[in-house]
């Protein structure tokens, strides 16, 4: 169960930073969220509400995942399921009218990576990640109850 809580925990760190970074302290990215001239006091809220989200979530997924007692699958379960929260939320984002990855006058400083914003493929890889990870104490769940 090690490489798991490993998989799981890196994805938990990310979860933290990862908003907190790329919102607020890196300043080109910073500069496209809380320090973008363009954007009413609400969407700085919401976006402020969000990077703390993401560094409670983090900070319960690793919780989760670096506790010693109880079930070990279910706390792995678990922390996966609460770390993907706001990865799903991100994709989720996009089946909402008006919504996009990117403003248009940050086109020519947007990553893509494979033809996808750069947010939503980390998103994918990180939740594949996660996916990856929790399906290995099913499979030795499985394992010991076949037995």
């Amino acid at each position: 169960m090690l490489l798991p809580r490993i998989l799981i925990a890196a994805v938990g760190l990310i979860t933290m930073a990862g908003a907190v970074l790329a919102d607020l302290v890196i300043p080109d990215l910073a500069a496209q969220h809380a320090f973008n001239q363009a954007w009413p006091p609400h969407a700085k809220f919401h976006d402020a509400q969000y990077m703390v989200m993401t560094v409670l979530l983090g900070l319960i997924g690793l919780v989760l995942v670096t506790r010693r007692d109880g079930n070990v699958h279910s706390r792995l379960l678990c922390a996966a399921a609460i770390l993907a929260t706001p990865w799903l939320g991100m994709l989720g984002a996009l089946l909402f009218p008006g919504t996009a990855t990117y403003d248009p006058e940050f086109s020519e400083k947007t990553v893509f990576v494979l033809g996808m914003h750069g947010q939503v493929f980390m998103a994918l890889v990180l939740l594949l990640t996660l996916l990856s990870a929790a399906a290995a104490p099913l499979r030795h769940l499985r394992s010991t109850t076949a037995r």
